[in-house]
């Protein structure tokens, strides 16, 4: 019985495995890189220097919006945390959408004053790209990753049954072994961050969970936006009396607000129908400040800068989600902490990635003959090789395209990200035109050439490279040079291990039979 619940779940954990590894690689990788995501933004953008100061960015952001805003419907400040530098400010005119805002945005550095620094999305393409995907619309881009997360808790649950000697496995690493090679290194990855992949998997479900199951929100709410108001402490939103009045001051609201959180800083500041009489300033917790992602919000009257009565206390399902969400999301961890979210992440993403391998390594040996496989194990070889080498040579590429493209071109974001698609599809088209064998190598040094190259390219296009940045004590920069030197001798150690592996040779005879000497 038990025997046959384990073969059962072995072929329900390879199918699910395969048929959509190659998903949920991208949503490893770019996940991961989500946990440096500011930092990564800062990279992207040399021209914000100097240091952190929340107040002045602040009343820095207001003051321009004073200037060039009159009349708008709404004013909005994304404050610097403290892994950032600058705040961003934008405002919204009367029937504009949400992305329509975006025309409208502008940064100030740490002592208020606007920057031009260049047009980037920065690591937010990378965060949001793990969960909406790109050139899809997003809410098919969830579905599909939300399923590809539900068959990840399946692939987990069967891989643990299957694999009965997973935990004693951990501690054997057998290399130049074949296909026992890649099993043992698909255990290791697999149960060094165990606990992970499955919380990260299960908090992800969670975060998205009004879209995957909606049906609580009709059945209790006649009108979804009702709920969502509730959900977020939002309330009703204040109506434009014709009554001109100046705001109080911002400081003094954020230090009341300091003083209600007993020294948590503001993340978020939002001005509904600023200039009137009737205009509400919220103000945000910063999402780094706790466990739980969705920070509480506080009103204050901007003619008078009194606050308003308090948010009601969130419930137990509420707080519990905010808290899935903040695990998810790991905003909260310091330093050391997220430093161990990205190595899990790291580890997660070998594990989908050995997998893929284990899948070929595992059948070529039970082919007719392994140098003459069918089409549909060339297909997912190819598919294999151009994902796991394709897709950090096209985020390289991305990285690159941010140095070298003109700061004034027309749509610049969307052609960064276009870049990252370009390069990861270049290496799928090279792959495609060479032998499985030579794809892996060249493609794993694509990729190390690439990821070699952004240090280079940074050093050479702007007064941030590492030499510099090391003079100056600017940490995050040399930090993210070194990291992708690292990637770059990880990938060219892979190139190079592969190139000196034995070429499999040709069985004589199919398999069951004895090969004639």
């Amino acid at each position: 019985m038990k025997e046959g619940l384990r073969q059962s779940m072995a072929w329900l954990h390879t199918w699910v495995g395969l048929l959509f590894g190659w998903l949920l690689f991208a949503v490893f990788v770019t996940g991961t890189t989500a946990y440096f995501q500011d930092e990564i933004t800062r990279w992207m953008q040399p021209e914000i220097a100097g240091e952190r100061n929340l107040d002045a960015s602040a009343e820095g952001a207001l003051a321009y919006m004073k200037t060039h805003a009159q009349g708008a419907e709404s004013w909005t400040i994304q404050l610097p945390n403290e892994r950032s530098v600058a705040a961003m400010g934008y405002w919204k005119e009367k029937g504009e959408t949400f992305r329509q805002w975006r025309d409208h945005a502008f940064m100030v550095d740490g002592q208020g004053r606007k920057v031009d620094a260049r047009d980037t999305t920065g690591g937010w393409l990378l965060y949001r790209l793990h969960f909406d995907l790109h050139y899809v619309p997003v809410l098919w881009g969830r579905w599909a990753v939300g399923l590809a997360a539900m068959f990840m808790l399946v692939a987990i649950v069967s891989g643990v049954i299957t694999h009965k000697k997973i935990f004693a496995d951990f501690f054997t690493m057998r290399f130049g072994k074949g296909q026992r090679s890649w099993l043992d290194a698909h255990n290791l990855t697999a149960v060094l961050a165990l606990p992970f992949h499955f919380m990260i998997t299960y908090t992800g479900l969670v975060t998205l969970m009004s879209q995957y199951m909606p049906w609580g929100i009709p059945a209790a709410y006649e009108h979804p936006a009702d709920y969502y108001r509730d959900h977020l402490g939002a309330g009703e939103p204040p109506k434009r009396s014709g009554i001109e009045a100046p705001m109080a001051s911002l400081s003094d609201m954020i230090r009341q607000a300091r003083e209600h959180w007993q020294g948590a800083e503001p993340g978020f500041i939002a001005i509904a129908l600023p200039g009137d009489a009737h205009a509400v300033v919220k103000i945000t917790q910063d999402t780094g400040a706790a466990m739980g992602t969705r920070g509480e919000t506080l009103s204050f009257d901007a003619a008078t800068g009194a606050m308003r009565r308090l948010p009601p206390v969130k419930g137990g399902a509420s707080q519990t989600e905010s808290v899935m969400v903040g695990l998810h999301a790991g905003r909260f961890a310091p330093l050391a902490l997220r430093w161990l979210y990205f190595f899990s992440g790291v580890m997660g993403s070998a594990m989908v990635a050995t997998g893929l391998v284990l899948w070929t390594a595992k059948r070529r040996q039970q082919l007719p003959d392994p140098l003459r496989p069918h089409v549909g194990f060339r297909l997912v070889e190819k598919l294999n090789i151009a994902t796991i080498s394709g897709l950090p040579c096209g985020i390289a590429v991305y990285f690159i395209a941010n140095r070298l493209l003109p700061t004034g071109i027309p749509a610049r974001v969307a052609w960064e990200a276009h870049w990252l698609f370009i390069g990861w599809g270049g290496v799928m088209l090279y792959v495609f035109l060479r032998p499985p064998r030579r794809a892996w190598v060249e493609a794993l040094a694509i990729a190390a050439t690439a990821f070699l190259a952004v240090p280079l390219v940074d050093a050479a296009t702007t007064d941030r490279g590492m030499l510099r940045s090391l003079l100056a004590g600017d940490l995050v920069f040399v930090a993210f040079d070194a990291c992708m030197l690292v990637t770059a001798a990880a990938f060219g150690w892979a190139a190079w291990t592969v190139h000196r592996r034995p070429a499999a040779t040709r069985h004589a005879t199919r398999r069951g039979k004895e090969a004639v000497a």
